[in-house]
């Protein structure tokens, strides 16, 4: 396991003006700024620490002779869409899912990916190191802006879809962007398909008072709510930066993300006559189930959607993502994308002509269970490689953190990269299986913690 100072699955995230100040944003920019030396698109999310981490962020881009265009508060893919058609590199600013008081710094290539673990080395090398390249004052880069790009990414969404079919298909759909940089596209995606849109939380606002950025069960209750109570077809929900996708079917059930990975994927894979399919060693078996009922095959990367995007890109692979709700679509935006993942799944409802509930009901079912529990950071290696030793008896796989089989099902026990939390996460036929088997696995983290 490979230990980073900074860097966690995507990017560094820390508590704004605390470790992340001014002060750090812009060294880690000059560092990347170094290594890139050409034009860098930023953009954030509506978080409060936005505007200042931003503007440290292209003061340092700018001392490392970088150009500088300016994008403005907009969704993470928007960012990487802007990179891979135009721009040398990019960093967005943005937190995703994590609480109000926390930012972070996405970096990615010239292809719009998350930049390799080499890099984010040399990135650490020279922050540590106070080594960050620095041009003479005849050097330092412009500023620049692109207002239009937010339009551009849209109208490319709009036409990656059937749109008369969405349009006729007249959805009622209840859209809950968090207060997040979802905001400036679905509601007017939703809107340009033909569907009638009812909002909620669509007013960016970096102390998310609607709800915590996270989309999950418990978060997204009130949504739940209005599309049973409205009589809607489809609520969509998104995180902070507008990368994931959420759904609740028409009786206000939340819709797991595997399941809407594994109904995209039969759709593109039915489209295309097969395919390759990558995602993450803790995505659900229905994913496997399908790929090799519709002639697809899978490839399974360490858990993080920079890697499963890389992955995509080198093995021109047709469609991917994770379990959270993030889908990446390679011919579009190397990284996950919230608005055509929506377009996608109000199109399937539209050629389907069938309401949310029975697209899930006809797909591979398993039973999942997430549970999570605190761990400091520094004692992350050692719990794993506990953790690896107390399970040997087990068939395990330990392409990220510790993947055990059993008859009953799997859990995969990891460190967050982003938190210093462990997750488990397990699936099995049943419920009450998929809950005894992530018990176990914050049962050995606990066990392995105390040692």
């Amino acid at each position: 396991m490979t230990i980073k100072r900074l860097f966690g699955t995507f990017g560094v995230r820390r508590i704004a003006n605390q470790e992340l100040t001014p002060e750090f944003a812009s060294k880690l920019a000059a560092a990347y700024g170094s290594l890139v030396k050409g034009t860098v698109a930023v953009g954030g999310d509506p978080r409060t620490s936005t505007e200042m981490i931003k503007h440290s962020v292209i003061a340092g881009l700018l001392s490392s002779g970088c150009d500088v265009v300016d994008l403005g508060i907009l969704p993470t893919p928007t960012v990487q869409f802007a990179v891979r058609n135009y721009y040398d590199g990019g960093v967005m600013i943005t937190a995703s899912h994590n609480p109000p008081k926390y930012n972070g710094l996405k970096f990615v290539d010239s292809d719009g990916i998350g930049i390799p673990e080499d890099m984010e080395k040399s990135i650490e090398d020279m922050f540590f190191n106070e080594n960050p390249e620095r041009v003479s004052w005849n050097d330092i880069g412009e500023v620049f802006a692109n207002p239009g790009i937010i339009d551009e990414y849209v109208n490319n969404v709009f036409n990656r879809v059937n749109q008369d079919l969405i349009k006729n298909a007249k959805l009622k759909v209840i859209v809950d962007c968090g207060s997040g940089a979802a905001c400036f596209t679905t509601p007017y995606l939703l809107r340009k398909l033909g569907c009638e849109v009812t909002t909620m939380n669509c007013q960016p606002d970096g102390f998310f008072p609607g709800r915590n950025p996270e989309p999950t069960a418990e978060n997204l209750e009130e949504l739940r709510k209005v599309v049973k109570s409205t009589k809607a077809d489809l609520g969509i929900a998104h995180d902070g930066d507008a990368d994931r996708t959420i759904c609740i079917d028409e009786n206000g059930d939340f819709v797991f993300g595997d399941k809407t990975f594994a109904l995209v994927e039969k759709d593109m894979l039915k489209e295309n006559g097969g395919g390759i399919i990558v995602t993450t060693v803790a995505t659900s078996a229905a994913i496997y189930d399908i790929a090799k009922e519709y002639g697809g095959e899978v490839i399974a990367t360490r858990v993080g959607d920079l890697l499963v995007a890389r992955e995509l890109k080198d093995m021109n692979g047709l469609f991917g993502g994770e379990e959270n709700g993030g889908l990446i679509f390679p011919d579009f935006v190397y990284g996950r994308d919230a608005a055509l993942s929506t377009a996608k799944i109000v199109e399937i409802m539209a050629k389907e002509d069938k309401p949310l509930s029975e697209l899930i009901r006809e797909l591979p079912s398993y039973s999942s269970a997430k549970l999570k529990i605190e761990c400091p950071d520094n004692l992350k290696v050692e719990v794993m490689e506990k953790i690896a030793d107390a399970t040997s008896e087990y068939k395990v796989d330990t392409t990220d953190g510790v993947k055990i089989l059993t008859d009953e099902g799997w859990v995969i026990i990891r460190p967050s990269g982003t938190e210093p939390i462990f997750r488990c996460f397990a699936e099995a036929e049943n419920e009450s299986d998929a809950k005894k088997m992530a018990e176990w696995g914050i049962s050995l983290v606990k066990e392995n913690m105390k040692q």
